[in-house]
């Protein structure tokens, strides 16, 4: 029968007969590429699903503005900046007061105060008075009633014509419904008349933004040049570009380490497929090289190991976007848009699928499975078919020693790419860092193997099974490293990510131990309200057993546009080492200037250092100098404090949203805290206190919300290394029937058989271990020390999980020896003489 007929029924025939042989091995790799796959492809579809929520959000906020001027504080900018830029050419400019306010005390709502002559043309009032009188439009104007979403009506239980209270800026109002507004986003918005906002609720003179629409044929660059050369420091220009740039920024660092380490689990797939696929052509040399004979060329026996993986990798691509889908689902009903990390808030977003991002994905995925079969592809094209037809096993030289150059120059690589810095803000280097590291360590594995195994060799024991398992992993490192190279992929990862997780963890735990020195804390549950007027403030100060008082004020602060606000903290900075973790000695502040202490990710994002002095987006734009920088976890985006006399002083604020007390000796915490409740008065009878243990179990808990995605990766990276170990090493074990029949007849008996199993089993798990433990610490000092501060803008201190560490050596001894064990005895078990029959 002519070549053309016979090789591809050979060819197809290669396939099925070995998957149908060990198809826990090949299921195996196809889980891992899948695994690999879905977590990448989830991340992504729940960050653009949030993204898009957000979007809507925005638009409905900004309406259809071309461009925005928005106040980078608080406090809004002057209103006398609206008739300047009005006087533009080309621009129509409609003002806003946009406040977050409390409805019945309960419903968080945004108010905004408008022009409503000019805010018609963009989104009209309905013109029915739903019951709620003819002249409720004229009450509108007057400054007597307000217009408010259904979602408002729906949450308040209120209906057009009754009476609403809304608390904003420290001011209450009651009054009444005139009618609904349009709103296709769900957002809880009330509508007010402009100048009725800023009486009522204390914002005369300010305003908080500027909605811009441009005319036909104005030039944008041009008309955002000329708004921004009239700005005050207190105010800035934004587009729909530039804030959706903003709101991917919110999360972007987040959700590029999941997706980076989502593609290291990937190339995890891809070692296990390496593993797979290497063991794969050696159990075949003899069938391979039988090809060879028949006339098959090199090209077509390459040809044939990456058809294979080409098969697995669309299997496991395939499984990986479907598991994908389901995965993004359920993280956004569990975990909300955010995946846990605290970035979005509100509801749920509805999933959208990316088609783009999952043909892109499942590539990643085929890339990893045929990349992953480069190398045993190519050791089958070379075999010497007249060597191999005799099942030679491992064909290198024992007495060779291994090349370990390659490994070194990728591990060296590795070093040299972690110094490099972040692009764009995320640590793309850092990652690459990583994914030299793993090729790299996995690389080393035949010279390591032999040097871990080597002393054994020399060890005075006289026992058979023990002689046998060393020699053979001394004289076959290419199938010890084949063996070795999933176990130590899964396990670095692993011990990577933990040794991260508790460090950090470790960290943010010793930060809480410096912050939280007072006995009770007492804050302002609804912040727009304004927190504690000074009359409470001294209400409270005077509250029997109480020691010491301190108060604490947090504003958000806007420095550019491409940057989420950085918060300003208010609060009596007398003996500053009492209050701050700060990370260095601090700069001497001259005389007359007001200084200033920013955390360590705002002095990372912006570059401020001890003795900068910067001018803070606040009315009148005061100078301030950097004192210090000092250690936050909780803030990712940055804060700086600021003197609370210094703060009144630049405000005029002085409410306070934050209260913490420090008890007198012999006081009692539940009757002091009855007595600051009483004395924070009814209008702030929803003030929240809590104790140091309730915060630090609080902050843990979010914590550990935040890194589920992680430990869920964890948890996925032992899963699928240990079923790799398992069918790499059952897969090993089968292959080698004839020599366990050859050992039979010289003399061993089965149970000196199973223990050479057990022995072997265990020592490539304690190599494995050992190895994966090592290259794990490895790259978590890139995560820890390159990854975070460059990705998250905080630094941690290293530190080890000792249990977990030594639980993952002993486990992976276990599970290797165990798999050989099981696997062997219906190897062993085979009657020798048949094991034996072939031609050696």
């Amino acid at each position: 029968m002519a070549e053309w007929q016979v090789l591809p029924v050979v060819r197809r025939w290669l396939i099925a007969s070995e998957w149908r042989a060990y198809p826990g091995r090949f299921f195996t790799a196809v889980l891992a590429i899948a695994l690999g796959v879905a977590l990448g492809f989830a991340v992504h579809l729940v960050n653009a699903s949030a993204l898009g929520e957000f979007d809507k959000a925005m638009h409905a906020a900004n309406g259809s503005a071309d461009l925005t001027v928005r106040s980078a504080n608080a406090f809004g900018f002057d209103e006398n900046l609206y008739p300047r830029i009005a006087r533009l050419p080309g621009m129509r400019v409609s003002p806003v007061v946009a406040l977050a306010g409390v409805a019945e005390g309960k419903t968080p709502v945004s108010i905004d105060g408008v022009d409503i002559f000019r805010w018609l043309g963009a989104a009209p009032v309905q013109d029915a008075d739903n019951g709620a009188g003819a002249d409720a439009f004229g009450d509108f104007l007057v400054g007597r009633a307000v217009r408010v979403s259904s979602a408002v009506l729906s949450a308040t239980g209120r209906r057009v014509g009754d009476r609403l209270r809304l608390d904003a800026n420290g001011h209450t109002w009651s009054v009444r419904i005139a009618g609904e507004i349009p709103s296709t986003d769900g957002r809880a918005s009330v509508l007010v008349d402009i100048a009725a906002a800023q009486w009522r609720f204390g914002s005369l003179g300010r305003l908080h933004r500027l909605d811009i629409h441009l005319l036909p044929g104005t030039n944008a660059a041009e008309a955002r040049r000329s708004i921004e050369a009239l700005l005050p420091a207190d105010a800035m220009v934004a587009d729909a570009a530039s804030d959706r740039s903003r709101n991917e920024g919110l999360s972007a660092a987040y959700r590029v380490n999941l997706d980076m380490l989502a593609l290291i689990a990937l190339l995890t797939g891809g070692f296990l497929v390496y593993s797979a696929q290497s063991l794969s052509v050696a159990r075949r040399h003899a069938q391979f090289a039988l090809l060879r004979v028949l006339g098959m060329e090199r090209r077509k026996v390459l040809a044939q190991v990456l058809t294979e993986a080409l098969v697995l990798g669309s299997l496991g691509a395939a499984a990986g976007i479907g598991l994908g889908i389901a995965l993004a689902a359920l993280a956004l009903k569990l975990l909300g848009g955010d995946l846990g990390g605290g970035y979005f808030m509100g509801d749920a977003p509805t999933l959208v699928f990316a088609p783009w991002a999952a043909a892109s994905f499942a590539a990643l995925g085929v890339a990893a499975a045929v990349l992953g079969s480069i190398v045993p592809a190519s050791a089958a094209a070379r075999l010497a078919p007249g060597v191999a037809i005799k099942q030679a096993g491992d064909m290198g030289d024992p007495r060779r020693r291994q090349r370990s150059w390659p490994a070194l120059a990728l591990l060296g690589a590795a070093l040299l790419v972690s110094f490099l810095p972040a692009v764009g803000g995320i640590a793309v280097f850092g990652y690459v860092a990583m994914a030299l590291l793993l090729a790299g360590g996995v690389m080393l594995m035949p010279s390591l193997a032999r040097a871990l195994v080597a002393p054994l060799r020399l060890a005075p024991f006289r026992n058979l099974p023990f002689r046998l398992a060393t020699e053979r992993l001394w004289g076959a490192p290419s199938q010890a490293s084949v063996a070795l190279s999933g176990i130590v992929a899964s396990t670095a990862l692993t011990v990577a990510m933990a040794i991260m997780v508790t460090s950090f963890r470790g960290s943010v735990d010793h930060w809480l131990d410096d912050v939280l020195r007072a006995d009770i804390y007492v804050s302002a549950e609804n912040g727009p309200t304004g927190g504690f007027d000074a009359d409470a403030q001294a209400r409270m100060r005077r509250v029997p057993g109480v020691a010491s008082f301190d108060v604490l004020k947090e504003t958000p602060l806007q420095f550019d546009k491409q940057h989420p606000p950085v918060v300003l903290r208010a609060r009596v900075m007398a003996g500053t080492e009492k209050h701050l973790a700060l990370m260095d000695r601090q700069a001497a502040v001259p005389e007359g200037q007001i200084p200033v202490w920013v955390s360590e990710p705002a002095s990372r994002i912006y570059g401020w250092r001890p003795g900068q002095r910067l001018t803070l987006p606040l009315p009148g734009a005061p100078l301030v100098t950097v004192a210090g920088i000092w250690r936050d976890y909780a803030r990712q985006h940055g804060a700086i404090v600021i003197d609370d006399a210094a703060y009144t002083r630049l405000t005029g604020d002085g409410a306070r949203t934050g209260v913490a007390v420090v008890l007198a000796p012999g006081a009692q915490a539940t009757d002091v805290i009855s007595r600051l409740r009483a004395a924070a008065g009814p209008a702030y009878a929803s003030a929240t206190v809590s104790r140091p243990q309730d915060i630090r179990r609080q902050a843990l808990k979010t914590f550990d919300r935040s890194f589920l995605i992680t430990y869920l990766l964890e948890a996925i990276a032992i899963a699928v290394g240990l079923a790799g170990v398992a069918a790499t090493i059952g897969a090993q074990v089968l292959s080698r029937i004839r020599e366990f029949g050859m050992l039979r007849h010289v003399g061993a008996t089965r149970r000196e058989l199973a223990l050479m199993l057990v022995t072997e089993g265990a020592l490539l798990g304690l190599v494995g271990g050992i190895a994966g433990v090592a290259l794990g610490a490895a790259m978590s000092q890139v995560l820890i020390h390159v990854v975070n501060p460059q990705s998250f803008h905080w630094t941690m201190d290293t530190m080890l999980p000792w249990t977990l560490l030594c639980s993952a050596v002993a486990g992976l001894v276990v599970a290797t020896s165990g798999t050989a064990l099981i696997v062997g005895r219906s190897a062993f078990s085979a009657n020798a003489v048949q094991a034996v029959r072939e031609d050696w």
